[in-house]
C-alpha cells in the first residue's frame, strides 16, 4: 500500500487514480491527522509526502517518521512546488529518499515509485486476474485469451478489470457508469451495453464469461 499526504484534492486525486491503474494499492490523504491516524491501522510500503500541508509542513512530519522505530525506513518521496537545490537539499538531509518537483507527470511519478521500491526490496509482484482462460494483468494493461493477447480501449479495459476485480458480483449499468464514466457521465444510455457487446466480441472463446443478469446487470463467473 503506498499513502499519499498531500491536500491538493486534484492532485491527491489524480496520483491515487494513477498508481490504482497501474497496478500500485494506492490511499490518499488531505491532513496530516487523518494520515497519522491511518499509520496507526497499517504501515505503508511507500510515502509520497507534499511539503506545504496545514496543520503541520511535511518536512516535520517526515522528521517525525525517521524518529520512530517502526517508520525509520519507509521508503518516502518529496512531493513539493518548491524546486530550488537548497530545499531538495533540505529535505534529503531530513530523510527523504527522493525529491520530485511540481508540476510532474504521472508516468515519471511511477517510474520514480517503482524505482524506489526496488531498491527497497519492497516492489509487489505482479497482479494477475485469472478466471478460466481470461488473464487481466492491471498493471500492464494487457487482456490474454488462452495465452493470446486481447486488444481493448481503455474504458474497455476498466469495464472488464472491474468485474474481474469482482467475480460473481452484479454490477447495474448505473454503477458501472458511475465507476467508469463518473458521476458527471452525460452520454447515452446504451453506453455500457455497447462497450460489454464490443467485449465479449473482442474476448472471443472468453466472452461467455461476462454474463448477463437480466433486469439487474453484469458480472463476470464461470458457466455452471
Amino acid at each position: 500500500m503506498i499513502y499519499i499526504l498531500e491536500d491538493d484534492n486534484s492532485i491527491r486525486e489524480l496520483i491515487v487514480y494513477s498508481l490504482n491503474s497501474s497496478g500500485l494499492e494506492a490511499m490518499g490523504f488531505e491532513r496530516p491527522s487523518d494520515f497519522w491516524n491511518q499509520l496507526k491501522v497499517k504501515t505503508p510500503s511507500l510515502l509520497l509526502l507534499d511539503i506545504m500541508l496545514p496543520e503541520e509542513d511535511g518536512l516535520t512530519v517526515l522528521k517525525k517518521l525517521r524518529m520512530r522505530s517502526e517508520t525509520r525506513k519507509m521508503p518516502i518521496i518529496m512531493l513539493t512546488a518548491k524546486g530550488t537545490e537548497y530545499d531538495k537539499v533540505k529535505g534529503l538531509d531530513a530523510g527523504a529518499d527522493d525529491y520530485i518537483s511540481k508540476p510532474f507527470g504521472m508516468m515519471e511519478l511511477i517510474s520514480r515509485v517503482k524505482a524506489l521500491l526496488r531498491r527497497t526490496g519492497e516492489e509487489p509482484t505482479e497482479k494477475c486476474l485469472t478466471l478460466g482462460e481470461l488473464a487481466v494483468y492491471p498493471e500492464r494493461h494487457r487482456v490474454k485469451v488462452s495465452g493470446q493477447t486481447v486488444e481493448l480501449t481503455l474504458k474497455e479495459f476498466e469495464l472488464l478489470h472491474l468485474m474481474m476485480n469482482n467475480p460473481g458480483i452484479v454490477f447495474s449499468r448505473d454503477q458501472i457508469q458511475d465507476t467508469i464514466w463518473g458521476y458527471a457521465f452525460d452520454g447515452e444510455s446504451r453506453t455500457v451495453d455497447v462497450h460489454i457487446r464490443t467485449l465479449r466480441q473482442k474476448l472471443g472463446d472468453a466472452g461467455h464469461l461476462i454474463r448477463t443478469v437480466r433486469g439487474v446487470g453484469y458480472c463476470v463467473t464461470l458457466p455452471e
